[in-house]
C-alpha cells in the first residue's frame, strides 16, 4: 500500500490543492481508529506538530501516553518528516442548539412540573417550588 502523500503527488493536482493541514486532519481517524476519533478532532498543523482537540483531561492524558504510537501511525500514512509531534488540547464538545417545543396546554398535566421534559430540571423545579411554598 502506497503512502497517501505519494498517491496525492501522482494525481497531478495543481500546486497547493491539498495542504499539509488537510492531509494530516484527513489521516487522523485512520491513524487512531474510530473510537478515539469519535472523541477527538485533528484541528490544524503548527510547523510539524498536529494540534488535536480532545473532550476532557482524561482523554488528553490517555492520548499523551499513546503519542509515540500515534505519531508513528501518522508518519506511515502521510509520509516521514511531515508530522513529528502531536499536541492534545482540551476543547469541550459543542452542543447542538436546542429547539423550542410547542407549549403544552395547562389542563393537560396534573402538575405543571410534569411538562418539563428533562428529569433533572423537573426535579430541581419541584424541589425549588416545595422550598418556596413550604
Amino acid at each position: 500500500m502506497e503512502r497517501a502523500s505519494k498517491l496525492i503527488r501522482h494525481l497531478g493536482l495543481p500546486g497547493g490543492a491539498i495542504t499539509i493541514d488537510e492531509l494530516a486532519c484527513a489521516a487522523w481517524p485512520q491513524a487512531v481508529g474510530k473510537r478515539i476519533a469519535s472523541h477527538t478532532r485533528a484541528a490544524k498543523m503548527v510547523r510539524a506538530s498536529l494540534i488535536v482537540e480532545v473532550e476532557d483531561a482524561t482523554w488528553q492524558r490517555q492520548l499523551f501516553s499513546l503519542k509515540p504510537f500515534i505519531v508513528r501511525n501518522l508518519a506511515k500514512i502521510v509520509g516521514p518528516g511531515m508530522i513529528d509531534d502531536a499536541e492534545f488540547r482540551i476543547v469541550p464538545r459543542r452542543r447542538n442548539p436546542q429547539r423550542a417545543v410547542k407549549a403544552v396546554p395547562a389542563g393537560l398535566f396534573a402538575d405543571e412540573a410534569d411538562a418539563i421534559e428533562d428529569p433533572v430540571m423537573r426535579g430541581i423545579y419541584k424541589a425549588a417550588r416545595t422550598k418556596a411554598l413550604g
